[in-house]
């Protein structure tokens, strides 16, 4: 319900049997380095058949002052807009197993009202695990296998979801909201947070969004076809490889990075939401990414 009112903040649209549900909380607004958790998100909703299972009230949620509406115009005339919108929608895996998946804009208000209302509506469609998708920009390499981070309810969630964890204070999305509501009613819960590098974060970097599906499928038993995204990330590796070869310094930059990233390995704890590295290293993954976009920087042989 509303705070401080008896009006709900979502519409059930289909109440059908749903057989044993995973859901998957991918709202955007919130960090998503690469387009990692977006990407991965609209994987789930395109590759096959969705329905809609219940709405949310944007107009209760949503600041449209600060997300504001998208005006379509067509030789001068407007026909119509596009509002922000908060959807639950059904998904399949390919074994045919129930996937609902919260989509579209983070709230701006009543955080606390409508974490409630989703992981009651969680309860009553049967949910056995929710899952947070995200991404955010590490001091980490492309050369090296995209790491998933963890956020979970319970330490051996935890350890079966991703390869990183930390003891860290970080401002929250909603999604760890909801992990925080699905605690208090022994709801099994986890965020899957994919590390992409400093200097791709500006870009989509389809690497990140495959391995958030190989990890939501391991840690909630689905089977998945991520085999178009990987083949996005191959080429996409080979494009970054080639910029990288152009410039010494972002060559010796990356060498770093890929140092840093294997002794990290010896140690599963380290890196998850802190920066692995020290400050010089980070001001020059900085100067690196501005050299990428200006095309500046020295090249072998020159100055």
């Amino acid at each position: 319900m509303a705070e401080g009112t008896d009006r709900p903040l979502h519409h059930l649209v289909d109440d059908s049997p749903l057989s044993d549900p995973v859901l998957v909380v991918g709202l955007e607004g919130w960090v998503d380095a690469g387009y990692g958790a977006g990407a991965a998100v609209a994987h789930l909703l395109e590759n096959g058949e969705t329905t809609l299972v219940a709405t949310f009230d944007a107009d209760v949620l949503v600041d449209h002052r600060s997300r504001r509406p998208v005006m379509h115009l067509a030789e001068g005339v407007n026909t119509g807009l596009t509002w922000p919108s908060i959807e639950l929608r059904r998904s399949r895996d390919l074994d045919d197993r129930d996937i609902l998946v919260l989509t579209g804009t983070e709230p701006d208000v009543r955080w606390r009202a409508f974490t409630a209302e989703v992981v009651d509506l969680a309860v009553r469609l049967g949910v056995r695990l929710v899952v947070g998708l995200g991404a955010y920009p590490a001091p980490v390499p492309h050369n090296r296998p995209v790491r998933l981070a963890t956020t979970a309810t319970a330490a051996e969630l935890a350890e079966r979801a991703g390869e990183v964890r930390t003891t860290i204070d970080v401002p929250a999305g909603v999604g760890a909201a909801i992990e925080e509501r699905c605690a208090a009613i022994h709801l099994p819960a986890v965020g899957l947070w994919a590390q992409v590098p400093h200097y791709a974060a500006g870009m989509p970097y389809p690497e990140a969004s495959a391995t958030l599906l190989e990890g939501l499928a391991r840690v909630a038993g689905l089977r998945l076809d991520a085999a178009e995204l990987h083949e996005a990330a191959r080429t996409h590796r080979e494009r970054l490889d080639d910029l990288v070869a152009t410039n010494i310094e972002h060559t010796r930059m990356v060498h770093t990075l890929e140092t840093a990233y294997d002794a990290e390995r010896e140690d599963q704890g380290a890196g998850a939401f802190a920066p692995a590295v020290g400050e010089e290293l980070a001001a020059e993954v900085e100067r690196f990414l501005r050299d990428l976009e200006t095309g500046g920087g020295d090249t072998p042989g020159g100055s």
